[in-house]
């Protein structure tokens, strides 16, 4: 399918709708994988994204001088919309906006200095832009894939280095990784507070066999380029809270959807 151009009535609408719109048109089809074509105009509306798009804000004076003295934490948009202020988020910050069987849509929030640990995406692409900061990268692929007819990736192995400590500041183009290659296996660090809006599919599934694996790598001196992946489990004091979706309302399909899941854990 040719990247599709909407029509004028439909460029009225949210970026987060046409977005979700462009996504449930390319992955509603889970047997067909994407096209080139299909990637490139995601990437493309995924490039004109910003915080506020999502219901966050920067911390940018993107909509003229705020007051100085004003005591809120939440900042007020386009249309007097209420926008999660970046500085709000202390600890890893995961922003649920949608999630169907064929993808899901969400951002990541990090203070300066957080780090998600190195991990994989198993039969995914994932769309990932930085919606404002700065963030540095390290991701992999595994130097050989699954044995003939077995979607299993592995456990552990050689993987080759994508991008060995890749730093990415905003505004910077969407990056795309898939199944086997872009660096299917990555880590981020914030140099400074960040967000990164992510698109998935499909999504993980612990029932579908898409769990989220977490990695140790260890160089190899002798094999430059290259690293050993070893599964590990998470830190004990690692977690990811949750905080609510304020951005522009969507209009979804309801044949299976779970945005109304609770995210109790968003500290103010």
């Amino acid at each position: 399918m040719e990247a599709v151009v909407f029509p004028p009535h439909i460029m009225a609408l949210s970026k987060v709708q046409r977005l979700y719109d462009a996504c449930d048109l390319v992955f509603s089809s889970p047997a067909a994988a994407p096209t080139v074509g299909e990637i490139r105009w995601l990437q493309n509306l995924l490039d004109g994204m910003r915080a506020a798009d999502v219901g966050i804000d920067d911390g940018g004076d993107s909509y003229g001088e705020r007051s100085s003295s004003s005591s809120s934490d939440d900042e007020l948009g386009p249309k007097g919309r209420l926008l999660l202020p970046a500085r709000a988020f202390t600890r890893i910050t995961y922003v649920h906006i949608h999630q169907c069987a064929d993808f899901s849509m969400g951002v990541f929030c990090f203070p300066a200095g957080a780090t998600l640990p190195l991990h994989d995406h198993p039969e995914m692409v994932v769309l990932s832009k930085l919606l404002y900061g700065s963030v540095r990268v390290r991701s992999y692929d595994w130097a050989t894939g699954p044995p003939p007819g077995s979607a299993t990736t592995p456990k552990s192995g050689l993987a080759r280095v994508v991008a060995a400590d890749e730093g990415r500041h905003a505004p910077c183009k969407t990056s795309v990784l898939f199944p086997r290659s872009g660096g299917n296996l990555h880590a981020f660090t914030a140099v400074t507070p960040c967000a990164i809006l992510d698109v998935l599919t499909p999504p993980y599934s612990e029932e579908l066999d898409r769990p989220s694996t977490y990695f140790n790598d260890i160089p190899i001196p002798s094999l430059p380029g290259f690293a050993f992946l070893e599964e590990t489990n998470l830190p004990e004091d690692f977690s990811v809270a949750g905080a609510p979706y304020l951005g522009p309302e969507l209009t979804v399909d309801m044949d299976y959807d779970d945005d109304d899941e609770d995210y109790e854990d968003y500290d103010e």
